[in-house]
């Protein structure tokens, strides 16, 4: 990272300055991502019932916010490029991007596995990405610069690294939003779930249902559960197959269900008949 800095300064590089300037935030995101994993960790208390797992998405939301903020700082010094295009030194702009190249592909053979399960690792490994591309795209502009003299080639590629930042940066803020405003999981559909319930024998109807994400890889639902007039432990037992299905076929772990019986006065308790006692 800072041999990309002092190389994009001496090399008059805003494609290597904007790789640069990546790099500087990434490490910046890696660092608040490891806190944030590390806090996640707590347990929960009287008081975050829920424990800290909401860090990572905070995390995540704050890393996605800087790269948007970056990629528009790159749009703004390759407009004025354009205007007065500059005399790139592309020798030494090839070498640092070469080096700057190498470390990015070692940072993402570290963090892709954990991507896959993380939406914090994922916008840090999103980080990772852009740099990757960017390096590839500052030796292409460098080389084409070396042999044509096209310095031109330099803003655009920089606005080309930006757009790619840009699409990560929109996808992870995009995903950050939706966890915290509690959306539906976007691979979980709600008909689906309804329909998968009501399925089982002894259930009659679900109705205000509502599915969130608490953190990566962890789903919750609330809902009411409609089921025929029976003793307490048979609905124990419909309440297991259900959350059986809703772990299995979900993999929503963390459920509330509200049991209602239609055929009772008030909906909510049913009054069995007693056998009398002689």
């Amino acid at each position: 990272m800072i041999a990309e800095i002092i190389g994009g300064i001496f090399s008059n590089s805003l494609a290597l300055l904007s790789d640069a300037g990546h790099m500087l935030t990434d490490a910046l995101a890696l660092g608040l991502s490891l806190f944030a994993i590390n806090l996640a960790r707590r347990p929960a208390t009287s008081t975050k019932t829920f424990g800290y797992h909401r860090a990572e998405i905070m995390a995540a939301l704050a890393n996605g916010t800087v790269l948007v903020l970056v990629s528009v700082y790159i749009f703004y010094e390759a407009s004025r490029r354009f205007t007065e295009e500059p005399t790139v030194k592309s020798p030494l702009m090839l070498i640092v991007a070469g080096i700057g190249l190498a470390a990015n592909l070692i940072g993402l053979y570290l963090l892709r596995r954990g991507s896959r399960k993380s939406i914090n690792i994922k916008a840090a490994f999103w980080h990772i990405i852009g740099d990757t591309l960017s390096s590839v795209g500052v030796i292409i502009a460098g080389v084409i610069i070396y042999f044509t003299g096209w310095n031109i080639a330099d803003p655009i590629l920089a606005v080309v690294i930006g757009i790619v930042i840009l699409w990560g940066a929109v996808r992870i803020v995009k995903e950050s939003v939706d966890i915290l405003l509690e959306s539906v999981p976007p691979h979980i559909d709600v008909k689906e779930v309804t329909a998968a319930v009501k399925s089982i024998p002894g259930v009659e109807d679900l109705h205000d249902i509502h599915i969130w994400t608490i953190t990566s890889g962890i789903y919750a639902l609330s809902a009411h559960l409609s089921i025929a007039d029976q003793m307490v432990s048979q609905s124990c037992d419909i309440l297991t197959k259900v959350n059986e299905v809703l772990a299995e076929n979900f993999n929503i772990t963390h459920t509330t269900l509200q049991l209602e019986c239609e055929s009772c006065p008030t909906g909510l308790i049913c009054n069995l008949p007693q056998n009398n006692k002689q």
